[in-house]
């Protein structure tokens, strides 16, 4: 989990598709963090993206390094962790985000994932995949 991490902070941004009804969405994002042992993201309750992971949970997320020769699909299901402690975490691991966000307003959203299963690929070597 901690190399998934690594890798897609590294990225500086990342792309996170969602369901809505039958048509997939998808958009940049650039939160992630480890919290008690889990993988999580951050996003506003407000927005559509959080509606439709509220919808169908079953999300992946795509991110290439700058190099452009090597990136990781992440696929699990989010689930929203509506305690503040997440919440404070994340923010103040994206301090940017403080002016947008507090984790006592009703919109600021984390969610976590489970059933995770991230695969690297390359254009030099073997796909690797990692389960958490």
């Amino acid at each position: 989990m901690e190399e998934v991490k690594e890798f897609i902070k590294n990225c500086g941004a990342y792309f996170l598709a969602t369901v809505d009804g039958d048509q997939p969405r998808v958009r940049p994002f650039g939160t992630v963090d480890i919290f008690e042992g889990k993988l999580y993201i951050q996003t506003g309750k407000c927005k559509n993206v959080s509606k439709q992971i509220q919808s169908n949970g079953k999300v992946e997320i795509c991110a290439m390094d700058k190099s452009g020769a090597k990136w990781v699909r992440l696929s699990g299901t989010l689930v929203r962790d509506d305690r503040r402690e997440p919440k404070v975490h994340m923010l103040e691991n994206y301090p940017e985000l403080k002016s947008m966000y507090s984790p006592d307003d009703d919109n600021t959203e984390v969610l976590f994932f489970k059933d995770a299963e991230a695969t690297f690929y390359s254009f030099t070597a073997a796909p690797r995949t990692v389960k958490f």
